[in-house]
């Protein structure tokens, strides 16, 4: 397989307690394969995860998975974990400048 995974996002769907996102990995001679991954309601509920980033996070985590096997990893399903979730959000939250909030503090005043 090349280093490059080309996955389309196709859309998700609530099932139960679960948000399942649907990948489409389009292949060599027109072949496809469908890849799921869910993420638990309550995560949204909770803001560990925010809607619109929902379809990247599963991208991410499919990435992963085909980078760990030297083929189509083995399984089609995969679950987002809260320690993934945490760590997106962790990446992708704006560090704050030192100083900024003594500056605020000081034009709230």
């Amino acid at each position: 397989m090349s280093d490059a995974v080309v996955l389309q996002y196709v859309g998700f769907e609530n099932k139960g307690a679960v948000r399942e996102y649907t990948f489409t990995l389009r292949g060599s001679g027109g072949a496809s394969s469908e890849y799921f991954v869910t993420i638990a309601n309550d995560a949204f509920v909770a803001h560990r995860v925010r809607y619109q980033d929902a379809p990247d996070i599963c991208s991410l985590r499919l990435h992963r998975e085909f980078a760990g096997q030297s083929d189509h990893p083995p399984s089609t399903r995969f679950c987002v974990t809260d320690a993934e979730l945490a760590d997106y959000k962790t990446a992708h939250t704006p560090k704050t400048k030192p100083g900024a909030s003594a500056q605020r503090e000081d034009n709230e005043s």
